[in-house]
């Protein structure tokens, strides 16, 4: 029944708590985890995220992260296109970077970190790498 599945994504996005509430009258961070729980009704297997934790605070993201890696544990693939970097390194297992509409680097997220031209691209020529 659809209402049983409702009930079991909002306990897997940690929405129970707000559940007759109007998703539109929540704080933006909940509203931006209602989303994800629109898409798990689709019992999918692939979920594209375009820029999910835009607009969200430090902590709104870690809680944001925290509900996606309990989304991908249960199998389920996630396209992540995303700008703010805590997120993208917690969520990714390989990155594609892309500087004005070209791809100039993919690997893990170790990888991109040192990566010369992402460092060349998005911090610019004078940042130095410790280590």
């Amino acid at each position: 029944m659809l209402s049983e599945k409702a009930d079991q994504i909002l306990e897997t996005v940690g929405l129970t708590g707000v559940a007759n509430r109007i998703s539109g009258s929540q704080p933006y961070g909940i509203q931006k985890v209602s989303e994800l729980g629109i898409a798990l009704m689709t019992d999918p297997k692939l979920i594209l995220l375009d820029e999910p934790a835009a607009g969200l605070n430090p902590s709104e993201r870690s809680a944001f992260i925290d509900k996606v890696l309990h989304i991908k544990d249960r199998g389920i693939k996630i396209l992540l296109i995303e700008h703010n970097m805590d997120v993208v390194m917690n969520l990714s297992e390989i990155i594609t970077v892309l500087s004005f509409g070209s791809k100039i680097a993919e690997g893990t997220p170790s990888e991109i970190q040192n990566n010369d031209d992402v460092i060349k691209a998005y911090l610019g020529k004078k940042y130095k790498k410790i280590g």
